[in-house]
């Protein structure tokens, strides 16, 4: 029964009273108004978590370039001593840990300051020769890594039975294809998930070795000193893999391509410490894993990581094999990504051409013709019967170590340029710790490669 009737020639309803049925409603009913909800503004987000949700946009280059340090050539080092030398060289990693923080800090600050790659700047600041200088040199060291880490990956394959040439090939047209066609944020996100699979996998090696962490963190602490040369020149090798050429070069690009700002230093620097440890605490599981078997078994004539994950099978199971086989692949692969990344923006700057991992092809040809060329080259280069690949490693390590202090004088005298660098020049502490870092890491490079030199003649 209806009691209110709709009048279609009038704004309001009108209450209609039926035969034999109460009046309910005497007065007319305004106009129908539509139901107006009242605006209630959001909570508030609190300022920690938009400075959190800020900082974690800028995490990055620090992090890569750490997972970055332990390529195929920086997990042959820590085989190698953990294999020879035990749980004596675990100091040598905490305290290349503070080197190694200062002297990225300086490359993601001179990134954050002038918007220029390292080369770019010893363009600018002092010619045209200096700058082709280093980039030829850093240009030929990279290839020697690059090279070892192609070798890494047919290593790791090699353990499941993955031919090396099917190996080489898959690798070096994955990664082409990952930089050239991703965008800066999905390369960025492959080499972190890549990253923590190292990590993982060197992780889970330790704990299967059951080494003494008790013994492990004294010696980490306490300095295991001995009086052979040979010990001695195992400590600078283990620095001199930790701080590198290709990696001071790579962080101050990276930062730069992805356009941070002054007001982001902060989060950098943080960027770079969690980089910094990442890189120390997986070396530190290598040498964990290595001197709690091979080391603590007799096994310590090693030549590389290959020969260090099937000597684990038998003395820890072949698990512990397959895990380590596949922080070597992992590794190696983030190598080959990162080395050949750093050598292409390394000549790209020095004679300023367009480059950056978020322009294509037609908008950078030099910059991704440089980098597929040298992947190519060290595809074919690496299957060539009988290369003797200890011999290219051992080249490239050398190669290094004479480039390493050219390089850390650069960013000195780059850091420290207040017309450069403005209100983010280094201060007097931080003149003196960087410039004591450089004359330590100089020292030591010139008597790796005297001793290297002699070792080889």
């Amino acid at each position: 029964m209806n009691l209110l009737r709709r009048d279609p020639t009038a704004d309001a309803v009108a209450p209609v009273v039926e035969p034999g049925a109460e009046v309910i409603a005497t007065a007319a009913i305004g106009p129908r108004r539509r139901r107006r909800v009242p605006f209630r503004p959001a909570a508030p987000i609190p300022r920690w978590r938009l400075r959190f949700a800020a900082s974690l946009a800028v995490l990055g280059p620090g992090i890569v370039a750490g997972f970055a340090d332990n390529d195929a050539g920086g997990i042959t080092t820590y085989s190698l001593a953990g294999a020879r030398y035990g749980y004596a060289l675990l100091w040598v990693l905490l305290a290349s840990q503070i080197a190694l923080f200062f002297t990225q800090e300086m490359g993601a600050r001179l990134g954050i300051a002038t918007g220029q790659g390292l080369t770019g700047l010893i363009r600018e600041r002092f010619g045209v020769r200096w700058a082709a200088f280093a980039a030829g040199l850093m240009l030929i060291a990279n290839q020697g890594s690059i090279i070892s880490e192609f070798a890494g990956i047919g290593t790791a394959l090699g353990l499941f039975g993955v031919p090396l040439p099917v190996a080489t090939i898959l690798a070096a047209v994955a990664v082409v294809l990952l930089i050239s066609r991703g965008s800066y944020g999905k390369v960025q996100y492959f080499f972190v998930a890549v990253g923590i699979g190292i990590s993982v996998a060197y992780a889970i090696s330790a704990y299967l070795a059951q080494p003494d962490w008790s013994v492990a963190l004294h010696s980490m602490l306490v300095p295991q000193l001995q009086s052979n040369a040979a010990y001695w020149l195992a400590v600078v090798g283990t620095v001199g893999t930790t701080i590198t050429p290709w990696g001071q070069a790579f962080i101050q690009a990276y930062v730069v391509d992805k356009r941070l700002g002054r007001d982001e230093l902060t989060a950098e620097r943080v960027d770079v410490g969690i980089g910094t440890l990442i890189t120390n605490v997986v070396a530190a599981f290598i040498v964990v894993a290595c001197a709690a078997t091979l080391w603590a078994n007799g096994i310590t004539n090693i030549t590389d990581a290959g020969q260090a994950a099937e000597a684990l099978g038998p003395l820890v199971g072949e698990a512990a094999t397959w895990v380590f086989g596949l922080g070597l692949l992992a590794a190696s692969l983030l190598g080959l990504g990162v080395v050949p990344l750093a050598s292409a923006y390394t000549a790209t700057e020095a004679f300023g051409w367009e480059a950056g991992i978020d322009h294509r092809w037609g908008e950078a040809p030099a910059f991704y013709g440089i980098l597929a060329f040298i992947v190519g080259f060290s595809a074919v280069f690496v299957l060539i019967p009988g290369l003797p690949l200890i011999t290219v490693m051992f080249l490239a390590q050398v190669l290094n170590g004479i480039l390493l202090p050219f390089i850390l004088v650069f960013v000195m005298l780059l850091a420290g340029d207040r017309r450069l660098m403005g209100g983010l020049a280094n201060g007097r502490v931080l003149n003196v710790i960087g410039w004591a870092v450089t004359v330590l890491v100089a020292t030591m490079s010139v008597v790796l490669v005297i001793a290297s030199v002699a070792g080889a003649g």
